[in-house]
């Protein structure tokens, strides 16, 4: 219960997290978020590491001076672009065989029948609609290995979503964190950011389990 405490914690004060970040490491802070990023990203058993909400709150500190917002922006978008490749990599070399672990903690079926779905409905599109939906944006890329989509698609599809993903929240909270409103009500924005990150795969679910009850009965 401590860790998942701290956890929801970390989250709901990420902005006082990333001011102590750049407050006590200086230009490291920039590594550690590159890391966060890529981590995020690039490595399908790390699917719960803040995405959006680090990203505007980067943004908002950014306007306050502690982070140089471009470079913040075009280092971020690196470590997106290399994590989804490294990802897409990853899911190529491991191919079918994924899918043989049943009991997986990783690669839990939900997660990835959640993913298909997202693939069955958008296409390649898909890789760039996922940058702005936890978990599916860090199964996306794997799963487009496994699929052997063609790299120069996945490419482009790549770093077209990390480059919308990164601009708009990083530069959402550059020039809007810093208002007075926001300032005031920080914590609820966050979690408004994370509500709303979250909704498309909670609708999904829904429906996904609304269809199995309807195939049940049929």
């Amino acid at each position: 219960m401590e860790y998942i405490s701290t956890f929801i914690s970390f989250f709901l004060h990420i902005d006082k997290h990333l001011t102590e970040l750049a407050q006590n490491y200086g230009t490291w802070a920039y590594v550690i978020l590159f890391i966060i990023v890529f981590c995020e990203t690039g490595l399908v058993v790390t699917p719960f590491l803040p995405g959006d909400s680090l990203l505007f709150a980067a943004g908002a500190l950014a306007a306050q001076g502690a982070f140089d917002v471009n470079l913040l922006a075009v280092l971020l978008f690196v470590a997106a672009v290399i994590g989804d490749a490294v990802n897409y990599s990853i899911g190529r070399r491991m191919g079918p065989a994924v899918f043989e672990r049943k009991n997986s903690r990783v690669f839990k079926p939900e997660y990835l029948s959640r993913t298909h779905r997202f693939f069955e409905k958008y296409g390649s599109k898909t890789i760039v609609l996922a940058r702005f939906v936890p978990i599916v944006r860090t199964f996306a890329p794997f799963l487009a290995g496994v699929g052997t989509m063609s790299y120069a698609k996945f490419a482009l599809y790549n770093v077209t979503g990390a480059l919308l993903w990164i601009s708009l929240f990083t530069y959402s909270g550059f020039f809007f964190g810093t208002t007075p409103l926001v300032q005031k009500n920080f914590k609820l924005v966050i979690l408004g950011i994370i509500v709303i990150s979250i909704m498309p795969a909670v609708i999904e679910v829904v429906r996904a389990r609304k269809e199995a009850r309807a195939g049940a009965q049929g």
